[in-house]
Order: C-alpha cells, then sequence, then structure tokens
C-alpha cells in the first residue's frame, strides 16, 4: 500500500509540475512558495493533537482540489499558480514517504514511521 501512494504521490506532483510548466507561469514563484505548506508544522507548537490537524489539513488534497474547482468557476492565473504549487508540494511530500500525521507524534505518518520506510 505504502510504493502505491508514494507513486500516487509522484504522479500528484508531475502533473501538477506539467500544467504549470504549461501554463507558462513564474518559477521564481514556485521556488519562493513550494515550502509553503510547511508552515502548517508550526502548530506542533501546540502540542502534536494541534500540530497533526494543522499539517493535516494543509497537506490533504481536499483544500487543493476546492481551490481548482474555484479555478473553474472563477478563473485566475494566480489562483491556478498557488493550487498547482500547493499539489506539487503535498505529491512531493507523498513521493517522499512524508504522510499525514498521526496525532501520536511527528514521525507517525499514514505512510509509515519517518525515516523507518522501506
Amino acid at each position: 500500500m505504502n510504493i502505491l501512494l508514494r507513486i500516487e504521490g509522484t504522479f500528484y506532483a508531475i502533473a501538477a509540475l506539467l500544467i504549470y510548466w504549461q501554463q507558462g507561469f513564474s518559477w521564481w514563484l514556485f521556488a519562493g512558495l513550494i515550502l509553503a505548506p510547511d508552515l502548517s508544522m508550526l502548530g506542533y507548537l501546540a502540542g502534536p493533537r494541534v500540530g497533526a490537524i494543522c499539517y493535516n489539513v494543509v497537506h490533504s488534497t481536499v483544500l487543493p482540489w476546492i481551490m481548482l474547482l474555484y479555478c473553474y468557476l472563477r478563473p485566475s492565473d494566480l489562483t491556478l499558480a498557488l493550487t498547482l504549487i500547493w499539489f506539487a508540494h503535498i505529491g512531493i511530500d507523498r513521493a517522499l514517504g512524508y504522510g499525514l500525521k498521526y496525532t501520536t507524534g511527528f514521525k507517525d505518518t499514514h505512510l509509515g514511521t519517518v525515516g523507518q520506510q522501506k
């Protein structure tokens, strides 16, 4: 299951990057924001439960899909670029084995324990 989810993440990242490139969006914007979703880790300052919730809300694909739907209803290059960066970030994380977090600790994810994955 882990390998399948990591392959899925790889495809999310590749698709987002290809569409981003095809649309001609700024690679400076991409470089500046690709790690922005990781700011959600600041929730861990309030403890593992709050941290996991903050991280999972930002690292689930639900919100980027909602943004993509919004882009369809109200076309916006900036919103589409931000959405694609977000999808790319999530995809890269999944491909590298960084999954959604359990409240037991930052390293405990739906893809296994970070650092002990095969």
